[in-house]
């Protein structure tokens, strides 16, 4: 649907018009259509997830936008084993960050994961989230409890 907005009258009227109906024929066409309605909104839900706000302000400078971080600095966050594994290994770098070589993909990175605990216990639970549930992830979220447990 597309909304317009036209002040008519010196009064707001919102008036919504359809895209047009499409008639589905075969099974293949709904499935592509189904498959793109799911896309769209995994999207949406992504830019929506409070996470990214935090991921926006204190990640995205050295992981990147994408997620796929600088070759040889900052590791990437795409189907990254930390990322996807063990819960509290993730809690705990991004509470006390992380200094050392580390390989991924056989690339050696070298950088330094600054210590995040300035971050709320729920900053840190979303933002992980976030990056769990994105970047071409599909891991659980971490709770609010979790990080308090380790903090």
């Amino acid at each position: 649907m597309k909304i317009l907005n036209c002040i008519m009258s010196g009064s707001l009227v919102l008036i919504m018009l359809s895209c047009g109906s499409r008639t589905r024929q075969g099974s293949d066409n709904s499935a592509v259509t189904n498959m793109t309605e799911a896309a769209t909104g995994t999207a949406q839900n992504a830019m929506d997830h409070p996470g990214k706000k935090v991921y926006d302000n204190y990640c995205k400078a050295c992981h990147m936008s994408d997620g796929k971080g600088l070759k040889g600095m900052h590791p990437p966050l795409i189907k990254n084993t930390t990322v996807n594994g063990k819960a509290n290994k993730l809690i705990d770098i991004t509470l006390n960050g992380m200094i050392g070589k580390v390989t991924i993909d056989g690339v050696e990175y070298n950088g330094i994961m600054p210590p995040h605990n300035h971050l709320t216990d729920k900053q840190i639970a979303d933002v992980l989230t976030y990056v769990r549930k994105n970047f071409g992830n599909d891991s659980g979220e971490i709770t609010v409890d979790q990080v308090r447990k380790l903090r």
